[in-house]
Order: structure tokens, then C-alpha cells, then sequence
């Protein structure tokens, strides 16, 4: 489960993502060079991983850890496994 200091952290890094993916719009509208477009959505992707990335960081922190100590090791394992290879796509 998110932190109060993580849910901060998401949402600022969402609302900047919100603002790259505006700015992609604009840049498509406008015509702009397509490999400057891809390297915006590039950088939006990344930032989107981040995201990600610190959300996994405190499941496995919280609810993993949690499943441990009472023993469902193996059913926690899996299902962060399953995440893990749907992200990595």
C-alpha cells in the first residue's frame, strides 16, 4: 500500500506526464518533426515507468512482504511475477 509521501510523489510525477502527453498532441497537430514527437514520447514512457517502478517498490515492500509473514510466499510471489512480466512488455 502507498505512503501519504509516495501518493504525493506519484501524482506530482502523473500530472507532469499529463503535461508531456498535452505537449505530444500539440507537437502532432502542429506538424513537428516526427523524431522529435518519438523522443517526447520516449520521455513520457520513462516517466510512466517511474511511476510504476515506485509503486512496485512499496508493494513488495508492503503487501509482499506481508504475504510472507503469513505464509503465502509463493502466492505473492506469482502474482508480483505475473505484474512484473506484463510490465516488461
Amino acid at each position: 500500500m502507498l505512503n501519504e509521501r509516495e501518493k504525493i510523489d506519484i501524482k506530482k510525477r502523473l500530472r507532469r506526464t499529463g503535461g508531456q502527453i498535452s505537449g505530444i498532441e500539440k507537437m502532432v497537430e502542429e506538424g513537428r518533426y516526427c523524431v522529435d514527437i518519438l523522443q517526447q514520447i520516449m520521455a513520457a514512457r520513462a516517466a510512466l515507468n517511474q511511476v510504476a517502478l515506485i509503486i512496485i517498490e512499496s508493494h513488495t515492500k508492503s503487501c509482499v512482504v506481508n504475504a510472507i509473514k503469513e505464509n503465502r510466499t509463493e502466492e505473492a510471489v506469482d502474482e508480483l511475477m505475473g505484474v512484473l512480466s506484463k510490465f516488461s512488455k
